[in-house]
């Protein structure tokens, strides 16, 4: 079962609503389902909140050490409380997925996300969940350290807060240690892709039965 919640993001104002604290966004998310508040605690470098499920000790984390030094505060309360790494949940950002998605893995590469880098090195091993919330990519990779410092346009701010909401559904499976069902339902909680345009086709006439040509829709104001 899952013990530590962490979301991964940086901290001030300045941040809050950027791409990169999508991470910070679930544990809000998440805290405000379990009823607790975040507080600052010096010795796990980060906002830290606990609770207790089932006769469990759940931790929810948000470090505040900025994004490249995320490790130092994971490893600091997973070493305290003896929670082994498998039992940890990471919620960050992923340039690879589209705003509104999500998926949930274990262990693998950190991609480049600096976040995970770190706590690959600070815990010893890649073999933690995380939980990799969609924001796009810019489509230059020279524009990714500028694409995840600002703040997403409107729509895809809305498809990122819905996909969180969707997700944080799971918890009850990720921490009750249910991770088939967990990644069925983060897997599969994303918004329909939009059809494209339909072209000209050839259409049955109702009454007389004969193929006719529809007409060509109109594209004008579908952007």
């Amino acid at each position: 079962m899952i013990k530590l919640l962490v979301g991964l993001g940086n901290p001030g104002t300045e941040y809050e609503a950027t791409r990169h604290n999508a991470g910070f966004w679930w544990i809000d998310t998440v805290a405000r389902d379990l009823k607790v508040h975040l507080q600052p605690d010096r010795a796990y470098h980060g906002l830290v909140a606990r609770t207790s499920l089932h006769g469990h000790h759940i931790w929810l984390l948000e470090p505040q050490t900025f994004m490249n030094v995320s490790g130092k505060s994971v490893a600091a309360l997973a070493r305290f409380f003896k929670i082994q790494p498998d039992e940890i949940l990471v919620a960050h950002d992923e340039l690879d997925i589209q705003p509104g998605e999500a998926k949930l893995k274990l262990g693998g590469s950190h991609a480049g996300h600096n976040g995970l880098r770190d706590i690959h090195a600070q815990l010893g091993t890649d073999q933690y969940w995380r939980l990799r919330i969609g924001i796009g990519h810019p489509g230059v990779k020279s524009e990714v350290a500028n694409w995840v410092l600002k703040k997403p346009a409107p729509d895809q701010r809305s498809a990122i807060e819905d996909c969180v909401t969707r997700t944080s559904l799971a918890l009850p499976h990720l921490l009750s240690g249910d991770m088939v069902k967990a990644t069925q339902m983060v897997h599969t909680a994303k918004p329909p892709r939009p059809k494209p345009p339909r072209p000209a086709t050839l259409a049955k006439s109702e009454e007389s039965g004969h193929v006719t040509a529809s007409p060509q829709p109109s594209l004008k104001g579908s952007e």
